[in-house]
C-alpha cells in the first residue's frame, strides 16, 4: 500500500495555485520530495498532515482521508518542521516527553522513549541542558526526535539540513536514512538541495510551481549515460581540440570534459589525446545523469526561456 497518495489535488489562493492538479502515489521507503522555494512543498506537507484543507482533489496518507480524517493521519506521522519552532528555557528531554505525551503516550512511556530517541540522533549526553544553549545542529536534531518518539509509520521532514555546514547535512542525512533501515519508518524528506536527495532516496518527486515533473526511482534519474566524464591535470583545451580532430563530440562541463561515447575505441582515443597533450590523467568514468538535468530539461523546453 502506498504511504501518500494524491488524485488531481489542487490548492489555490488568491492570485495563485501552490499546487495544480498534483497526481501522485509515494510508496514505503526514503522518498525526497524536490522544489525550489514556492514550488508548493510546504503547502503539500501541510494537506498530508490534513491541517489545509484542499481547494478540490483528494489525498490519503497511509490510506487514509487527510481532509475527513487529519486527526487520524497526525496520530500515525511524526513531523519536523523547517523552521526553529522550539522553546529555549527547556531540555531536549522536557520538550521530547512533553511531545510524547501530546502523541497519546503514558508517562513511562513517553520518558523511555524519549531516551531512547535522543540516544539515536546523538542527544543523549546533552539531554538536560537547556535547548536554547543548542547549536543548530543540535536544534535540529531535536526537532528530528520530536517527530520520531511516537513511533510513527511515517515522518515528514520539511528541509532537515538547513543552517548545518557540510558534516553536520552529512550526519543529518545518516540519520535520516537509518529511520528507514534501522527502524522501518518511511520518510519523505523535502530540500532544494538535489545532491542530497541522491545519496539517501530510494525515489524521488519533483514538483514546479505545483505541478509534477518527474517521479522515478532514483536510480532512474542517476543511470549511467552514454558519455565519459574526463578530469586532467592541465591543459583542457588541448586535450579537448585532440578529441575533436579525432572525430569525437567533446564539451566543456565547468573544469571537466564531457565525451560521447563511440564504442570502445573513445577509451583509446581518450589515452591518446591525454599523452599527445602531456597531461595528467584525473579521472575518466561514466557520466551519470543527476535530478538537476530534469530541471535543465525543462527550462531547454521552456518557451519563455
Amino acid at each position: 500500500m502506498s504511504v501518500i497518495a494524491t488524485n488531481e489535488l489542487t490548492k489555490r489562493y488568491p492570485g495563485v495555485t501552490a499546487l495544480d492538479r498534483l497526481t501522485v502515489e509515494v510508496q514505503p521507503g526514503v522518498v525526497g520530495l524536490v522544489g525550489a522555494n514556492g514550488a508548493g512543498k510546504s503547502t503539500l506537507i501541510k494537506i498530508l498532515l490534513g491541517l489545509t484543507e484542499a481547494t478540490s482533489g483528494r489525498c490519503a496518507v497511509l490510506g487514509i482521508d487527510t481532509a475527513t480524517d487529519g486527526w487520524r493521519v497526525r496520530e500515525q506521522v511524526g513531523y519536523m518542521p523547517e523552521h526553529d519552532c522550539l522553546p529555549a528555557d527547556v531540555s531536549a528531554t522536557e520538550f521530547v516527553v512533553h511531545m510524547a505525551r501530546m502523541s497519546g503516550l503514558p508517562a513511562d512511556a513517553a520518558r523511555e522513549r524519549t531516551a531512547d530517541t535522543l540516544r539515536h540522533v546523538g542527544l543523549y549526553e546533552e539531554r538536560y541542558r537547556s535547548i536554547g544553549g543548542y547549536s543548530t545542529g543540535m536544534k535540529q536534531r531535536v526537532k528530528l526526535a520530536q517527530a520520531l518518539v511516537h513511533d510513527p509509520r511515517l515522518v515528514l521532514l520539511d528541509e532537515p539540513t538547513n543552517g548545518l555546514d557540510p558534516s553536520g547535512r552529512d550526519e543529518m542525512l545518516e540519520l535520516i536514512r537509518r529511520i528507514h533501515t534501522d527502524f522501518g519508518i518511511s520518510v519523505l524528506v523535502t530540500s532544494h538541495l538535489l545532491g542530497e536527495l541522491e545519496r539517501i532516496c530510494d525515489h524521488v518527486v519533483i514538483i514546479d510551481a505545483g505541478v509534477l515533473l518527474r517521479s522515478s526511482a532514483t536510480t532512474e534519474f542517476t543511470q549511467a549515460s552514454q558519455q565519459l566524464t574526463l578530469e586532467v591535470t592541465s591543459g583542457t583545451d588541448e586535450v579537448a581540440r585532440a578529441l575533436a580532430d579525432a572525430s569525437l563530440q567533446v564539451r566543456h562541463d565547468g573544469s571537466v570534459l564531457v565525451v560521447e561515447l563511440a564504442g570502445d575505441e573513445t577509451y583509446d582515443l581518450v589515452r591518446d589525446a591525454v599523452a599527445r597533450a602531456g597531461t595528467g590523467l584525473v579521472r575518466l568514468q561514466p557520466r551519470r545523469h543527476r535530478i538537476a538535468d530534469v530541471f535543465e530539461g525543462e527550462a531547454d523546453h521552456d518557451p519563455a526561456t
